[in-house]
């Protein structure tokens, strides 16, 4: 049973908390790329609870404090300059790192702008999205996971706002029994026609519509173990004495995951907040087949999560979505067909913060149960300063296939390696 004081502990993110100094020791997506294309590359951005302006600057980006150190204009207004960003108020001038350049006004010997400084933070561009290092020190290393090594042509990067705290978003990704009732579709569709979208291909070594599988086979065995990059999840459905289904997911701590959409792409999902009561969520999609078709996955997804705030069209504000008449005979949730609406009601319907001294776990929560000892952990560390990042990741390994019952653990392995051998870039 969680406490009160152990929710507050896990969910509260501004400056000084004791979950928000966690995540600032970790790489945070701020924007997608594609955010920034046009003519004035500037962008306010609100993380964590701090009011932030992006913009381009040379060839990189720049990141600081959103309100100009003079008087509290706002610089998501200011002007672009090759070198910096000027304030609209009174031409005040910063550099990437927040230094103020120039101070215009004041009288033409003044050494004023020598002693303002504005907080301002690193910016690395990774596979269509900015992330930002906001904590102290000097920023990790990026692990040589699958979405950050490799080529541009094979990942596609998207994003989307959930109405919720930052914790119940990534919980749903880590808790794997969900997707035979929440996911479940009535009738299978062509997996050939159905490009881009998540459950309805079919796993690797099979014929058989996953949309199926998770509908017929709703009581998996799941296992989940400690990594070196996380936590690992195998979730298996037993089809026949002989054959198995095997969902093996992962968590990249402290708040991503990566789970296969099909039998060639895996999805790298982080989950980052916009404040104690909002998050969005972003996803590298990484094909080890064919080059990705950008323009398809991108089209299907603004339809839901339109730009240029990506905030999705039904939310609490109209139930989801919700149709009596289509859960009925089409989906088990009524919700249409897109499964991050799905998830989406599955996490805001809890609450903007969800109240978990009121949970009753069960044994398919196991992976639940792991995270928040690893979490728990990770910050009582990072308060005694004994926390260590590990940045020698790769990998890792999200598989979904049909395997022999006997063989599970060896089954996924070479799924893996085969899946390595024969791609353009990851072998």
């Amino acid at each position: 049973m969680i406490s009160a004081e152990q929710n507050e502990l896990m969910t509260r993110v501004g400056r000084g908390t004791p979950c928000g100094k966690l995540l600032r020791r970790y790489w945070q997506p701020v924007a997608l790329v594609d955010e920034m294309r046009g003519q004035r590359p500037v962008k306010a951005v609100r993380i964590m609870g701090e009011d932030l302006v992006l913009y381009q600057v040379g060839d990189g980006y720049a990141l600081m404090q959103r309100h100009c150190p003079h008087r509290g204009a706002d610089l998501a207004y200011g002007r672009i300059e090759p070198d910096g960003l000027r304030c609209s108020f009174h031409g005040w001038k910063f550099d990437h790192a927040g230094q103020c350049m120039e101070t215009p006004a004041e009288p033409a010997a003044s050494r004023l702008c020598e002693h303002i400084k504005t907080r301002a933070y690193p910016v690395a561009e990774r596979s269509g999205i900015l992330f930002a290092y906001l904590g102290e020190g000097e920023a990790p290393a990026f692990p040589a996971f699958d979405c950050f090594v490799a080529p541009d042509a094979y990942t596609f990067a998207f994003k989307g706002y959930w109405d919720c705290n930052w914790l119940q978003a990534l919980e749903v990704g880590i808790d794997p029994a969900h997707a035979s009732w929440l996911h479940k579709y009535f009738e299978d569709e062509d997996p050939a026609a159905n490009y881009g979208r998540q459950f309805r291909g079919t796993p690797s070594d099979s014929d058989l519509p996953i949309s199926k599988v998770l509908r017929e086979y709703d009581r998996p065995e799941i296992r989940v173990e400690r990594t070196d990059f996380g936590m690992r999840l195998q979730t298996l459905r037993r089809i026949s004495d002989a054959q198995t289904h095997i969902r093996v997911t992962n968590i990249l701590f402290p708040q991503a995951f990566v789970i296969p959409m099909n039998a060639e792409m895996t999805i790298t999902q982080f989950h980052v907040p916009v404040d104690d009561v909002g998050c969005y969520w972003y996803s590298i999609f990484t094909s080890f087949g064919a080059k990705v078709d950008k323009d398809t996955m991108r089209s299907q997804r603004l339809r839901t999560y339109p730009a240029p705030d990506y905030k999705p069209i039904f939310g609490r504000h109209n139930g989801w979505g919700f149709d009596a008449q289509e859960q009925q005979s089409k989906t088990f949730t009524g919700m249409g067909f897109d499964i991050n609406i799905h998830d989406q009601f599955a996490c805001e319907s809890q609450g903007p913060i969800a109240d978990r001294t009121q949970e009753n776990l069960g044994t398919t929560d196991k992976g639940i149960v792991l995270y928040r000892r690893l979490l728990f952990d990770a910050i009582r560390k990072n308060e005694a300063g004994e926390l260590i990042i590990n940045t020698d990741g790769s990998g890792p390994p999200a598989i979904d296939g049909i395997g022999p019952t006997a063989n599970m653990d060896q089954y996924w392995k070479e799924a893996d390696e085969k899946r390595r051998r024969q791609s353009g870039w990851s072998a």
